[in-house]
């Protein structure tokens, strides 16, 4: 199960660090800081697939297309910076309202807006990857 999702290795231990700093610093920023880890794990991963390759979007574009062309190498790397940009924004959105924020306003941002966020990158690139199919004549 690790080698086919690199990140739950990492994001597990952090958790765990992230249970225990708010037991022992009887404090919930332990737990409000997870979206902020989750959110680096990520960026580290996809950052990292990028470096070493094949990029995280690659490999899963080739589960239903395993005859992936260059041109579909480019744009699963493009679609994964997006994703590492997407990561640092959301990533330090995550921080401030760890730190700075109510837990009302922490809540409804990391349970709420962020995943809306999350959605609406997912539908753009589904949007933008039918068009570059179609005028590539997939």
């Amino acid at each position: 199960m690790f080698d086919k999702m690199p990140w739950l290795k990492p994001a597990t231990f952090l958790a765990a660090i992230t249970i225990l700093i708010s037991k022992v610093m009887d404090s919930d920023l332990g737990l409000r800081l997870y979206p902020v880890i989750i959110n680096l794990v990520m960026l580290v991963v996809f950052a990292y697939s990028l470096y070493k390759g094949p990029s995280i979007i690659e490999t899963f574009a080739r589960i239903t297309e395993p005859s992936l062309d260059e041109n579909g190498v480019i744009y699963t790397k493009k679609v994964t910076l997006v994703w590492c940009v997407f990561f640092v924004f959301n990533g330090g959105i995550a921080l401030y309202t760890s730190i700075f924020s109510s837990l009302e306003t922490w809540a409804f941002y990391n349970g709420f807006i962020a995943y809306l966020a999350m959605g609406t990158l997912f539908a753009i690139e589904w949007l933008v990857r039918q068009k570059v199919k179609r005028n590539a004549g997939v």
